[in-house]
Parts: structure tokens; C-alpha cells; sequence
């Protein structure tokens, strides 16, 4: 099948659809190609949690939170580490973007009809001093409707402009090759796929049922990561962060498979900072899977207890929500992939959530009521009782010995010894006969509940971990969950693919995850966290706003 096409995009995840959006508001046409059903319009945005990043907003001023524009980039530079010579687009993109952050973003998002859970959450909070990683204050804004909150009103545009005859979406169609023609993107080919109506998220049938061929003047990469390709995962993974996990679970459907990285880089494409990742050491295996090796990560709050596969705490300031690649590089060296919450009913009702849209129907469907239910009883959220009682990593028990036995019914060998557990536990409850200690965690605590919106909703009260009244115990065996591609196909502030002589490839722009997010990786080694969603709309805005203006 042969097609003429002015603009075509590669991708109908939140990225394309920002740069649709931004077409098709100017009167420019477009194709949307994408290798999955309709069904998973939106693409992996759907499935989050719809944590955002922004800076200085109304929400924060409303908690009594005081943020800035310089205070954002402080703790972004510190995060990022950038250090190399092709970390200069990143950082021009990681500039721009924590300005458009404290910025427009908030009032560009509350127009489009986005609204927001009124408790702002503090993602990432480091510990390593002011100018280092990890956000100084929270930031992380979580949509009210969480992922599907977001796509909501890219995909209603987008659907607006299909019945105008602004957009096309081929879907089932997969991209294997760019067309170049003197160094410039003349168009796709690829293979059409047998239609499915599988679920979203499920695989989706490899049978192709023929070919397809479109002429563009421009083409827009906005086709993801590789979050769910193990292989390329394993292939990346570097010696700083430790031994490659010889386990993982996936965080993202089996179609994020990174296959459009490679056809661009075959197409003289520049693909900078493959081995910047992001993946989470809090993942549990879902007892009720959608995708193979299918995980959900704990978005914990910041009093369990972690300890590594032999049983030893986690050293400072490795707590629970504090710095995400820190621990997976601690861990990564002990020898083991997998680790350890020890916690009670009292933490886990205040302060387990579990990421995801599906994991929090209360924020998703947008009930207050059920949302209320979340500050009463003695119950965590449904989804997280349910895992308690059917997630294979759960262990619970009316006391610790009892705890320790069958957290080594869990694992291959028994690593953990009874009594070092406990002499460790013992030791910080010692902590609390007094209004100061020099256990930084409980310090850690204190200092979360100093803010309203970890009081309330995010952080336990202060209390000893073996203390009876607070049972029963609970432990959860924690896998290595894969998620992001910090690094990408660098693109510049127009969202220009360069190629490998530094220049821009004629016609070829890319987008979201595919462009690390900007640049080829504007979050430099770390995430802040907030920014991946944020990352998308920005990035496939400002391609979308160039490409509407160039052609």
C-alpha cells in the first residue's frame, strides 16, 4: 500500500499525541502510525500513576510550600550530573524544561481541563546535601483520574481533528524503515499487522498481513523506550549501577520494545546516553498479570524498613522514596537482585500506594468518597489488601520470628538470621524514648511529617515497628522493576534528530522517551521524578509547534 502524507508520526502514545495536537490546532494534517490496536491510544501514560513535576504552582503555595524556578534547577542539575561532552543538548533541554515546569505547564495543563489531587507528593528526596540529588521540597502533582486523567483530553483533541480530517491513524501499521534520499527522511515502510482486539496492554498477535508505504515531508519519532526488551535492557545496563539483575520484572507492556531506536540510528540517526536508565528496586509481582513478567512498583512512604537479600538495613540515606538509582546501585552490589520491606498494618494502611491507574481506582474514577476512605480504618486501599492477600511477595505474621520463617520460604537458599533482624529492628525502636536519636530515618520521618501533606495522607506516625497494637507484621520481597529510557536520539531545542556529524537529519524530529525525553536524555543519571509524563507533552509540543511552522 503506497500513501502521500505531509506529516507522519510514529507513535500514538501521550508524545505523538501532544505533537498531533499542536498540528492539527494550526491546520496542519497528519498520520499516526502505531504498531498496537486502538485500544492503546495513549500508550504507557495510560497505565500511570499521572505524578507531575512542577514547580511553584497554586497547589504548593495553597500547602504552604515555597518553591522557585532557581530552587527546581538547583536540585535538577544536582540530580542530572551531567558530565559529558553530548549532555549538551540534555541540558539545554533540562533548562527549558524546568522552565516551561514553573512556568506555563500548570496553567497550559488546567486549560486543557486537567486537574490535580489537592496533596502535592515528595518524589525522590535525596539526602545527600542541598546541592545533590533529590527534590528539595515536594513537587510531584498527581492527576486527579491518574493516567487516563492525563491522556484524556490529547486523545479527545485528537479525535476532534480525526472527524475534520486532520489526522489518520493507521494503527496496526509497524514502522521497519525510514526512507532516506540525499540525507533527508522521505518516508516509512513497514508491515501491517493482523488486527487484534486484544485488552489494552495485552500482546497483541506478530502476524503480518501485508505492507505499507508513505511518503512524508516530515517524520516524528515518538515510538517509546525499552522498557519491556529485557535483552536490550541487560545489553545497556552499566557497571555503575552493579551486576546486571539476572531477574526482572517489566513496568511497561510488552510492545515498548525499542525497536524504533535502532531503524533510526540505521537511518544515520545520533542515539546518545544508552546506558542513563530508570527502574525501580520496589516492583512485586502482580498476581493478576495483563503483560508477561507484569510488575507494579510500591510507591512507598518513608517508614519501613529496607533491608538487602541477607538481611542487612539499607545504609543512610537509603529510605524508602529517597533516591531510586542509589539503592539499585547498592544493591547491584551485594551479589543479590531482590530486597526486603519490613513494616506493620499501621505503615502499610498509611503509606503503601501502589503505581498505576488501575492500583488506585479512587484517584482514577475520581471518588472523594473512596478517597476519604484511604485516612480511616485500619485497612490499607483495596488494591493493596488485595496484594497482601494474594501477592506472592507478602509475607505476614502475628510476630517476627514467625515474619523471618516465611520470608525464607520466599527465596532459594535462607538468607535471613532471626536474631540479626531483630537485634537491627530492636536497635531503631530504641530510638523513640526520645524527641531526638541519631538514627536518620526516624529524623527522616520527622521531617516528612512536618509537611501537611505527608501528615495526612503519606507518612505513620512515629512508632515502634515491633509494637504489638500496630500489627500484625508484614514483609515484601522486592524485585528490580524496569521502566525508563533516560537516554535517546538527540535532538536539539526544535526537536530536530541530529546525526552522527552533529547536524540536523532533514525531515526527522523525535519526541517523549524516544528523545530521552529531550535532548537524548535531559534528566542527565537521575529523575526527580514527576518529569516522564511532563517530559512527553513537552517534548512532542515543541515538535509538533516547529513542524506545524516548518511546513
Amino acid at each position: 500500500m503506497y500513501f502521500k502524507s505531509d506529516i507522519i508520526i510514529i507513535g500514538g502514545g501521550l508524545a505523538g499525541l501532544a505533537a498531533a495536537n499542536e498540528l492539527t490546532e494550526k491546520g496542519v494534517k497528519c498520520i499516526v502510525l502505531d504498531q498496537e490496536g486502538e485500544q492503546n491510544l495513549g500508550g504507557q501514560a495510560f497505565w500511570s500513576f499521572g505524578g507531575l513535576f512542577m514547580v511553584d504552582t497554586p497547589l504548593q503555595r495553597r500547602l504552604g510550600i515555597k518553591d522557585s524556578i532557581e530552587l527546581a534547577m538547583q536540585d535538577w542539575m544536582g540530580t542530572a550530573g551531567f558530565d559529558r561532552a553530548e549532555d549538551h543538548w540534555p541540558r539545554k533541554w533540562a533548562e527549558a524544561y524546568v522552565h516551561f515546569a514553573a512556568t506555563e505547564k500548570y496553567d497550559w495543563l488546567h486549560q486543557k481541563g486537567i486537574r490535580f489531587f489537592p496533596v502535592v507528593g515528595w518524589a525522590e528526596r535525596g539526602g545527600y546535601g542541598a546541592i545533590g540529588h533529590g527534590n528539595s521540597v515536594p513537587r510531584f502533582h498527581v492527576t486527579w483520574g491518574t493516567g487516563p486523567g492525563v491522556i484524556e483530553p490529547f486523545v479527545k483533541n485528537a479525535k476532534i481533528a480525526e472527524t475534520k480530517g486532520l489526522i489518520e491513524f493507521k494503527f496496526r501499521h509497524r514502522v521497519t524503515e525510514l526512507e532516506v534520499v540525499n540525507g533527508k527522511i522521505t518516508g516509512v515502510r513497514g508491515n501491517i499487522l493482523q488486527p487484534s482486539d486484544v485488552k489494552r496492554g495485552e500482546k497483541s498477535p506478530d502476524v503480518v498481513v501485508g505492507d505499507f508505504h508513505y511518503d512524508a515531508h516530515a517524520i516524528i519519532i515518538a515510538s517509546g523506550g525499552i522498557g519491556a526488551n529485557h535483552e536490550l535492557v541487560r545489553k545497556n545496563w552499566p557497571h555503575r549501577l552493579g551486576n546486571i539483575p539476572l531477574h526482572l520484572i517489566s513496568g511497561v507492556p510488552e510492545h515498548v520494545d525499542g525497536r524504533m531506536l535502532a531503524i533510526a540510528q540505521k537511518s544515520g540517526a545520533n542515539l546518545i546516553n544508552p546506558d542513563r536508565m530508570w527502574h525501580y528496586t520496589e516492583g512485586i509481582k502482580n498476581w493478576a498479570p495483563i503483560w508477561k513478567n507484569h510488575g507494579i512498583r510500591i510507591l512507598p512512604g518513608p517508614s519501613s524498613m529496607w533491608f538487602d537479600a541477607t538481611g542487612e538495613r539499607l545504609p543512610v540515606p537509603l529510605f524508602p522514596g529517597f533516591d531510586t538509582l542509589g539503592t539499585l546501585t547498592h544493591l547491584g552490589k551485594t551479589g543479590y537482585d531482590y530486597s526486603w520491606f519490613i513494616l506493620n498494618q499501621k505503615i502499610i494502611k498509611k503509606e503503601f500506594a501502589l503505581s498505576g491507574s488501575e492500583q488506585n481506582p479512587d484517584l482514577t474514577d475520581k471518588s472523594w468518597l473512596d478517597v476519604i476512605k484511604r485516612a480511616f480504618g485500619k485497612k490499607a486501599t483495596v488494591p493493596v489488601e488485595a496484594f497482601k492477600a494474594n501477592g506472592e511477595d507478602f509475607v505476614i505474621a502475628n510476630n517476627l520470628k514467625e515474619l523471618v520463617e516465611g520470608m525464607n520460604k520466599l527465596t532459594a537458599e535462607p538468607l535471613l538470621n532471626f536474631e540479626n533482624i531483630e537485634r537491627q529492628i530492636k536497635a531503631r525502636d530504641s530510638q523513640l524514648e526520645n524527641s531526638f536519636c541519631k538514627d536518620m530515618q526516624i529524623e527522616a520521618i520527622r521531617n516528612a511529617r512536618n509537611y501537611i501533606g505527608d501528615k495526612l495522607i503519606r507518612t505513620a506516625p512515629l512508632h515502634k515497628i515491633l509494637d504489638a497494637e500496630a500489627g500484625p507484621m508484614i514483609a515484601v520481597k522486592l524485585h528490580i522493576i524496569t521502566r525508563k529510557t533516560l537516554g535517546g536520539l538527540e535532538t536539539n531545542l526544535n526537536a530536530q534528530v541530529l546525526g552522527t556529524d552533529g547536524n540536523p537529519i532533514d525531515g526527522l524530529y523525535a519526541a517523549g522517551e524516544a528523545a530521552g525525553f529531550g535532548g537524548g536524555g535531559m534528566h542527565g543519571y537521575r529523575s526527580l521524578e514527576g518529569s516522564f509524563l511532563g517530559g512527553c507533552m513537552f517534548s512532542g509540543r515543541i515538535a509538533g509547534r516547529f513542524v506545524a511552522g516548518v511546513h
